[in-house]
């Protein structure tokens, strides 16, 4: 009775493999060769998959470029939800931040996330879509520290003004990081702690009642 759940999971793994291996090809001959210059034949012929078989995963090239970003965000997003519920949202927000770049300073797949960070800041065809990804998050963010709040945000701007400065930190601190070619992971999380707390130095832990005020 176990077959059909064991051959489930097995065509899961298979998918979760392929997925994978089109992001690191995509992402080998993208920095290799170029964005502009790569195309989709050549990323699914590294793979040795049909075009066809590339778009059952991907809608786009772009979505190649920006999957790393993505599953980084998912990190922070779950990191976040992770927090203890007393914390005040800067404490929370902080900690989840600092904390999802010291876990991922011990992967080696974060050398490979920076360096695409480092390609998409170079690349004008991807800029649009990576704002477009990092509104997205901000928004999860946001609805996250919200809820822990019990405020609306639509009615409340904190959450949304505390998130903007904290992820404009953090894209300022990975941005300096990739700046330098040894993109040291150590100092990665040195320097986004230093824009981390620049970017609230005015921002109190704990928020009054009155939702135009700190």
């Amino acid at each position: 009775m176990s077959a059909p759940t064991d051959q489930g999971g097995l065509r899961a793994r298979k998918k979760q493999r392929t997925r994978a291996a089109l992001i690191d090809a995509g992402l080998d001959l993208f920095l290799a060769n170029g964005y502009e210059a790569t195309n989709v034949d050549e990323i699914a012929a590294a793979v040795e998959v049909s075009s066809r078989t590339f778009f059952r995963y991907f809608a786009s090239k772009e979505d190649i470029a920006l999957a790393k970003g993505a599953e980084f965000d998912e990190l922070l997003l779950d990191a976040l939800a992770s927090r203890p519920a007393e914390e005040p949202p800067l404490t929370a927000l902080r900690h989840a931040v600092l904390g999802m770049l010291r876990e991922a300073a011990t992967d080696s797949g974060v050398q490979r996330f920076l360096s695409t960070q480092h390609l998409i800041t170079r690349t004008p065809a991807l800029l649009a879509g990576n704002l477009r990804r990092a509104v997205g998050t901000e928004g999860r963010l946001t609805a996250e520290i919200a809820c822990r709040q019990g405020v609306d945000p639509d009615r409340d701007m904190r959450p949304r003004v505390l998130v903007a400065a904290v992820c404009g930190a953090l894209r300022i601190g990975l941005e300096a990081t990739c700046a330098d070619p040894s993109r040291e992971l150590g100092r990665m999380v040195e320097l986004v702690e230093q824009a981390v707390d620049l970017a609230t130095a005015g921002i109190p832990q704990h928020w009054g009642d009155d939702p135009h005020r700190w």
